[in-house]
């Protein structure tokens, strides 16, 4: 969990050199509340997540034939994997009340593993929008131009992973534990990397807020904002070529449901991260009952597991949105996700225009011999 540290207030609750309020022992026992249910949360993205997207990892990555779709789906499937495979010292550090036993180093480890799952899972879905949106608007372009292939396909996944690397850097660099109480340790992110927990200067104060402030403005933009509105670009597009073309619309449905699907689903669950985080940036600093204060103590652990139930969704999602939810129960985990991922060859309508249509038949024939093999996929 992402452990904000300013003058007299933490991420986790805990206020200090600030006066007692005789509300606190009922505030106390409704944030642990909220802590019990996240650990519940958290256990079950855990059992859900490993299992599930370890599925797709070896149906996509050792058991299905190679496409464009499985590279991406594959890709979608590590990320959160690995942040699910990281979850059971958030389990422990929640159940133990905040106390952190896993050392320096693996404090720094889960706070980049969680933040380069959001990108990289950010990424990879804009990736599959633009991928969507050429395939829907420049049909015979992505069919016939061999620049749309799998190996291709692996190396944009890599500059993806490359991408969503560099921006956890400094997360793992402000990344800190420090020692209070008789044994209780603390994971934080200390801004200001100051040798104190508590900042001793004005100084360190006013650059650990400057710091977070950029971090959290640039994890907004570039985490979502940005990514949104390409991927919302990109859509804009193929919800007006597919209301244009009954028969690409056909084709099209059911894979472009799934992916919509999980694009929604993403952005709904990490969106409140991001809110939660914005209203504590306009409102530094918060104290310890005022309304804003307990709504950003009680909202940030909430926040915090809805971001990492969508780790779990997508497995489930591919499972009930890939056949007739009937069939789920009657076919193989393989065949669902053979047809969750299927690749469908977007058609262009060439009955008025005979001259594509001999350009596509003269490019199939020679496909197969002279040309790249052709990698396509449902929109």
């Amino acid at each position: 969990m992402e452990n904000i540290i300013p003058a007299d207030y933490d991420t986790y609750g805990t206020y200090d050199n600030v006066t007692s309020d005789p509300y606190d022992p009922y505030f106390d026992k409704i944030y642990k509340s909220i802590n019990i249910m996240a650990v519940f949360i958290y256990s079950l993205v855990f059992v859900l997540g490993v299992s599930g997207n370890g599925v797709v990892i070896w149906a996509t990555g050792f058991r299905m034939k190679k496409t464009v779709n499985t590279v991406w789906y594959l890709n979608l499937a590590v990320a959160d994997f690995l942040v699910t495979a990281f979850l059971p010292l958030q389990i422990t550090w929640s159940a133990l009340e905040d106390n952190w036993p896993f050392g320096w180093f693996m404090c720094k480890m889960e706070g980049m593993v969680f933040h380069m799952n959001m990108y990289a899972s950010t990424y990879t879905l804009v990736v599959i929008s633009v991928d969507r949106c050429v395939c829907v608007a420049c049909p015979l372009w992505a069919r016939c131009s061999g620049y749309r292939t799998v190996r291709k396909a692996s190396w944009v996944s890599l500059g993806v992973w490359v991408m969503a690397l560099a921006p956890c850097i400094p997360n793992s660099i402000f990344r800190d534990t420090r020692l209070y109480g008789d044994d209780m340790v603390n994971c934080y992110d200390n801004y200001a990397l100051a040798a104190n927990f508590y900042m001793s200067t004005p100084e360190e104060e006013e650059l650990h807020k400057f710091r977070y402030w950029a971090m959290v403005i640039t994890r907004f933009l570039v985490g979502f904002v940005v990514p949104f509105s390409v991927i919302v670009s990109c859509y804009s597009v193929i919800i007006y070529r597919l209301r244009n073309n009954r028969s690409l619309a056909s084709q099209s449905g059911r894979p472009f449901k799934i992916i919509a699907t999980v694009i929604a689903a993403f952005f709904l669950c990490w969106l409140p991260f991001h809110i939660i985080r914005l209203i504590y940036l306009v409102n530094y600093p918060v104290y310890k009952y005022e309304l804003i204060g307990l709504v950003i103590k009680f909202g940030l652990p909430i926040t915090y597991a809805m971001a990492l139930v969508n780790s779990c969704l997508n497995p489930l999602l591919y499972v009930f949105m890939g056949q007739d939810f009937k069939d789920v129960f009657r076919s193989s985990i393989l065949k669902v996700l053979e047809k969750a991922f299927a690749e469908d060859t977007p058609q262009t309508d060439t009955s008025t225009d005979p001259g594509v249509t001999r350009q596509m038949i003269a490019l199939s024939e020679t496909e197969g011999s002279t040309g790249p093999p052709a990698a396509t996929d449902s929109v």
